[in-house]
């Protein structure tokens, strides 16, 4: 039978192997950290290789995901559907193995890690998502969802910033069932970290709340598992091991230096390598005896048939909670919302008010959240402002998770990727909410959840000049020209309270990408609209007002600004310019339209275009083309009243009219 250390010396083997292959990569991690990686996914994790996506396996993050191959060996050598030939094309196009693990590629990757930091941040999201579902499911006798996160993170991401965001939180919130292994190399790229990285991490971690286990030696099989009992045992608090490890560990000119960092090994050191771990095998070759030990399918079968035996119990016993559960894994709306949300949408359309869309967006909460307990909303300390708190909202806390709604503090970046891990976890639709300046601190979160197609909902009020007094440093200007930019996000930016609860349903029913919802802090005029154009909101931009035959000019708005797209349209007939006005409240979703309805919507042969925004504009030249017109911000604004400022910069009925009259 191989020793713990053959099995570990496997993975230390192949993440070489096609480290060297591919030319490029990080074989640093993955051999420092293979011991504790043999412990820890032959004797404790839960999950089954044949269904990686049980709903109660445990999750396993990777923060560190440059050491990627420590991952795909793992994958492999338990295994999941991840054959030799995939480990062989390492960093190669269109494998399911690149350079740092991403969602959707490989079966078995929870989450796609490189930034430093997210992914801790990640699983401190899928921690928190685990013990909310079970508080809100389990019963007495009925322990449905129980489950461990385990992450393995380095210095750097406890150097980033995000770290001390999410791992704070997790203390607070008493995440028990969260265990990370501190990989304590002393090394990062630019060599020794004593140089820049002197934290004490213990006390860090203690004064967060965590439990905190030092001193491990992060090659010791025993003291590993021996800290492993004594975290899961410790229901109340997470738990941060501290494992002393050599980088590069088995390599004799290599170790412990960060040339084993980024960079292969090379043919020479690799022979020396597989000498001094008595590793007498070629390139990419395993025993059979060596994958018939990490083999983990019928271990990991037999406990989803258990799961699956308790889970008939449970049906039995709770069959709507079963059914509701059901659901809210798969990740489907009740079969009566989208019924009920256009009740609600047509009920406003039909009842015009002038809300801010803020408030807007919380009479929206009102409405969807009944109809919704997988809402897990939230805000940055700013919840007074976003209005984020419905009437059915219940804060998450310690000792009672089974509210709906998280207190995240003035944590931007960690909300935004704690959100993320809830969204990949499973049985929960994540909002949270901060300026939509601040995003700023989020946007690498943002980012990744458009990168893996999570459908987190980002909502960002105080959207323009239009916030007044508090000047510049919260007046957003070029923030939606680059969250317009990014692949796979949607972003809504409504002008009336109608628009606001067509993109809050519009998020809600989306499943393959994130949304941001932006609403503005002053009240808004609601347009009137159709039965047809109420549906065409859903298209992302649709002829809000149009004219007799073809139209001299198209005027194209978006939230605060749509109504001086109308206003200026009524002044152009007075001219006799025939103005048509386009809403446009998700540019994002209206590209993905038909050519024939974005013809119909933007006629080619009305070349003479006004856009008009309280923003940069370098979003609107793709349609109004060089020759029009835009009516936005080229500069940072000002400290003063909101209509001043309106004023001040430009963006006025009056612009817009003078802009069209001019072309």
């Amino acid at each position: 039978m191989p020793t713990r250390r053959e099995l570990a010396n496997a993975i230390r083997a192949l993440s070489m192997d096609a480290v060297q292959k591919a030319k490029s990569g990080h074989p640093g991690a993955p051999m420092g950290m293979a011991d504790i990686a043999q412990v820890l996914w032959c004797d404790y994790l839960s999950h089954n290789p044949s269904n990686p996506n049980w709903a109660n396996r445990d999750r396993f993050v990777l923060s560190n995901g440059h050491g990627s191959m420590l991952l795909y060996s793992l994958l492999h050598l338990t295994g999941y559907e991840l054959p030799l030939e995939e480990l062989k094309n390492f960093r190669q196009l269109h494998s399911k193995t690149p350079g740092h693990p991403e969602y959707g590629y490989a079966p078995g990757v929870e989450t796609t890690t490189g930034p430093l930091g997210q992914g801790i941040s990640n699983a401190v999201g899928m921690a928190l998502a685990e013990k909310v579902l079970a508080a809100q499911f389990n019963q007495d006798g009925h322990d449905i969802v129980d489950h461990y996160t385990y992450t393995f993170l380095g210095d750097g991401c406890l150097m980033e910033g995000i770290s001390h965001e999410t791992c704070s939180l997790a203390g607070t919130l008493g995440l028990g069932k969260l265990i990370a292994f501190y990989d304590d190399n002393g090394i990062s790229i630019d060599g020794e970290v004593e140089g820049w990285f002197t934290d004490d991490t213990v006390k860090r971690f203690e004064s967060y709340g965590w439990q905190v286990i030092a001193g491990v030696d992060g090659h010791d099989p025993e003291q590993i598992r021996s800290a492993v009992e004594a975290a899961r045992a410790n229901t109340t608090q997470p738990t941060l091991i501290c494992c002393k490890t050599i980088i590069g560990f088995g390599s004799p000119n290599k170790q412990g230096k960060e040339d084993c960092h980024g960079a292969p090994l090379g043919d020479d050191e690799i022979a020396l390598t597989r000498k001094e771990l008595n590793w007498d095998h070629g390139p990419f070759e395993v025993p059979a005896d060596i994958y018939a030990e990490w083999d983990g399918k019928e271990k990991g079968s037999a406990a989803e048939a258990s799961w699956n035996e308790a889970f008939a119990a449970y049906e039995k016993a709770f069959p709507e909670l079963a059914a509701e559960f059901t659901r809210r894994i798969n990740g489907d709306v009740p079969v009566d919302f989208v019924e009920k949300a256009d009740a609600y949408i047509a009920d406003l359309q039909a009842n015009p008010d002038a809300p801010a869309t803020r408030k807007a967006s919380q009479n929206a909460l009102n409405a969807y959240g009944p109809l919704l307990p997988e809402l897990l909303g939230g805000s940055a300390d700013l919840a007074g402002s976003n209005l984020t708190i419905w009437s059915g909202s219940k804060g998450v806390d310690a000792k009672d998770a089974s509210g709906n709604y998280i207190y995240y503090g003035v944590r931007e970046f960690g909300m935004s990727a704690m959100m993320n891990g809830i969204t990949l976890h499973g049985g929960f639709k994540p909002y949270g909410a901060t300026f939509l300046m601040f995003m700023e601190y989020a946007r690498n979160a943002v980012r990744m959840a458009a990168l893996m197609k999570a459908p987190s909902i980002f909502v960002y009020t105080h959207d323009s000049i239009g916030l007044g007094e508090d000047g510049p440093t919260h007046q957003p200007v070029e923030q939606l020209v680059a969250l317009r930019s990014t692949p796979n996000l949607d972003n809504w930016r409504p002008c009336d309270q109608v628009e606001s609860a067509v993109a809050w349903k519009e998020s809600i029913l989306r499943k393959d990408g994130p949304t941001t919802l932006i609403f503005t802090r002053q009240g808004l005029p609601q347009q009137e609209r159709s039965a047809a154009q109420v549906a065409d909101i859903a298209k992302g931009g649709y002829i809000l007002k149009d004219t007799a035959g073809t139209p001299d000019v198209l005027l194209i708005g978006t939230g605060s600004e749509v109504q001086l797209a109308v206003a200026a349209a009524e002044k152009l007939a007075e001219s006799g310019v025939k103005a048509r006005v386009v809403s446009m409240p998700c540019t994002d979703a209206f590209d993905r339209q038909s050519a024939e309805y974005k013809e119909s919507v933007l006629p080619a042969a009305v070349t003479k275009r006004v856009a008009v925004e309280a923003l940069a504009k370098d979003s609107w030249y793709k349609y109004v083309g060089f020759g029009g017109a835009i009516v936005g911000m080229d500069t940072f604004g000002e400290s003063g009243p909101a209509g001043e400022l309106f004023k001040h910069f430009g963006i006025t009925t009056d612009a817009v009219v003078e802009a069209a009259q001019s072309l």
